[in-house]
């Protein structure tokens, strides 16, 4: 059990460093946009439609509420990467935890057998 729970030690560690490479992280999603404006003749009302866009909106919830913001091209680029990093932080994290909950049942064998 001893090198079991040395193993879930080292692998801890290894993913306590992880975080430590994680870069800026935002909650929410963005998605791309393309509108019809309903202006008579415009580009947008042709058959077929070219609408217009691409917009980017990051949307996110905060004290209950959805707030969204509309993004530039590079701004949308940016909160991707923010976006995936705080998935992967989640995944660490998780990882985290199963580690910590496997370590604790042993620990509880161990004191359960003195």
């Amino acid at each position: 059990m001893a090198s079991r729970l040395q193993g879930y030690e080292a692998k801890y560690r290894a993913l306590a460093a992880k975080l430590a490479e994680v870069g800026f992280i935002s909650a929410g999603s963005l998605v791309v946009r393309e509108t019809s404006c309903g202006k008579p003749g415009c580009r947008c009302q042709a058959d077929p439609p070219q609408r217009h866009g691409p917009y980017y909106q990051w949307s996110r919830a905060v004290g209950g509420k959805t707030l969204s913001r509309r993004l530039d091209p590079a701004q949308a680029e940016l909160y991707r990467s923010w976006i995936a990093n705080r998935k992967h932080l989640e995944a660490i994290v998780t990882e985290m935890e199963e580690l910590s909950a496997r370590a604790g049942d042993i620990l509880l064998r161990q004191v359960k057998g003195d």
